[in-house]
């Protein structure tokens, strides 16, 4: 028996069932019941203790860099900040992610540019990370770079790979956003063996 004579079987038998054979209006289910969190419901994790054992997870090192805006105020120049927790996100369509804090100063900035480019540090780079990470100085005095192929976002010398991103989403994430940047273009710095990246372990250096 084919689906189409399986198909009027199966009508024949829930009519002589009573059942009824036509659609009717299906009734939504109730929506569940949405609430805040309550103080009392948080897990008792002490802040020391959470970054003392996540610090146990060695991670690259990057620096997120964006061209300037024109028509910023009281800032001129590119915007940049270093940056460990990143990561691929997708391979179709080719989508990367990092996080930054909430009260970041450097964060609107590259928000309002739409495009940001990804330098992944390598082994030799400790002290070029330690510039981007000091607040308020120009990150950029002394450090040579040049402008990545799709978005302009300064490409810096020497780092183990570069990957040039539009902002594709960005989501809250507690005290944290996570921005999802659509990749345009990427490139690495391979040589014969490539450089040795950059790696952040228990709060220092390896």
């Amino acid at each position: 028996m084919g689906h189409a004579g399986m198909a009027a079987a199966a009508v024949r038998y829930l009519r002589s069932a009573g059942a009824s054979t036509v659609a009717g209006p299906v009734e939504a289910l109730p929506r569940p019941e949405l609430r805040a969190v309550g103080d009392d419901e948080r897990a008792p994790v002490d802040q020391t203790v959470f970054r003392r054992v996540l610090g146990n997870f060695a991670t690259g090192v990057t620096v997120i860099t964006a061209p300037g805006v024109d028509g910023e105020a009281g800032v001129a120049g590119p915007a940049g900040f270093a940056c460990q927790s990143f990561a691929s996100l997708s391979l179709d369509p080719p989508l990367i992610c990092f996080m930054v804090g909430r009260t970041s100063t450097t964060w609107p900035r590259i928000a309002r540019a739409g495009v940001f480019c990804v330098n992944v540090l390598g082994a030799h780079q400790g002290e070029l990370c330690r510039g981007f990470a000091v607040s308020g100085a120009d990150k950029f005095a002394g450090v040579v770079y040049d402008a990545a192929p799709a978005s302009g976002s300064p490409r810096l010398a020497g780092a183990a790979a570069w990957v040039d991103c539009t902002i594709h989403a960005v989501h809250t994430g507690g005290d944290h956003l996570i921005v999802v940047g659509r990749v345009n273009a990427l490139g690495a710095n391979d040589g014969d063996d490539g450089i040795a990246p950059l790696l952040f372990h228990k709060g220092r250096f390896l």
